[in-house]
């Protein structure tokens, strides 16, 4: 039997991981009217996408069920659906725990919860799930790899890292930023910018070393790269950012 994947909630993620999977032989895809731009562009592309006409005809077409809504309307959304005990509800909604799931979509038997990467769309997700399962490990093999944790508590620390994100982003855009204020055009700063961080990122998927080797490697004693390593750390900015996790984290627990 071809394995069958419906989608309740239609933004960023769940468009990502459609993507991912639609490879040579793709599962079949039911997705939720929510979105309903995002779900018509992907059923457009890909013929084995079905936008269903509500999210309780996503759940009565396939027992694999990714929830991926925002975390404040999650319980009102699961409310108005009926779950069956043969559906496996894998859960992409942050904060959201196990037993929330349970009392949520019972009498469904079966819960993981995950953390997708937008990279899915091109199969290099390395999903983040717990706890382990089957139908949740299948799908997201599709679109990558799977990081499996001991216990729940350290998903939820694997999410609150995901909050770093948007920083790091803003972090390039103020060197861009930087390089255009000192006469730089911005079209060449970005493009360096974009190049220069891009192959570092490279490196860190192709040398399995730690950052304090691949950080000592980029500095050497009494040059720039130190130089600006020891004013951001005399500044506390390690300090800052690892506060910051810590109140994300706590919203996750809460």
């Amino acid at each position: 039997m071809h394995a069958a994947y419906g989608f309740v909630g239609a933004g960023a993620i769940t468009a990502a991981i459609v993507e991912g999977l639609s490879t040579a032989e793709p599962p079949a895809v039911f997705l939720s009217p929510r979105s309903r731009s995002v779900s018509q562009e992907l059923a457009s592309r890909f013929p084995h996408v079905q936008v269903c006409g509500s999210n309780q005809e996503v759940l009565d077409s396939t027992t694999s069920i990714v929830l991926a809504v925002r975390p404040q309307i999650a319980r009102d959304v699961l409310a108005e659906l009926t779950f069956r005990p043969e559906h496996v509800v894998i859960s992409a909604v942050a904060g959201v725990k196990l037993a929330h799931l349970a009392e949520w979509t019972a009498p469904a038997r079966q819960f993981a919860r995950v953390i997708p990467l937008p990279s899915a769309a091109g199969g290099d997700s390395l999903t983040v799930m717990y706890p382990d399962n089957a139908v949740a490990r299948d799908l997201f093999r599709r679109v990558g790899g799977l990081v499996v944790p001991d216990n729940e508590t350290n998903l939820e620390v694997f999410s609150a890292s995901t909050a770093t994100f948007a920083a790091h982003l803003d972090y390039l855009a103020t060197i861009t930023r930087w390089l255009a204020d000192h006469g730089v055009n911005e079209g060449d700063a970005t493009t360096y910018i974009r190049h220069v961080f891009g192959q570092l990122g490279q490196s860190l998927l192709h040398r399995n070393v730690s950052f304090a080797t691949l950080t000592d490697e980029h500095m050497t004693p009494g040059g720039i790269n130190e130089q600006v390593l020891t004013a951001l750390r005399r500044d506390g900015v390690p300090d800052l950012v690892r506060h910051a996790l810590d109140q994300v984290l706590t919203r996750l627990r809460s």
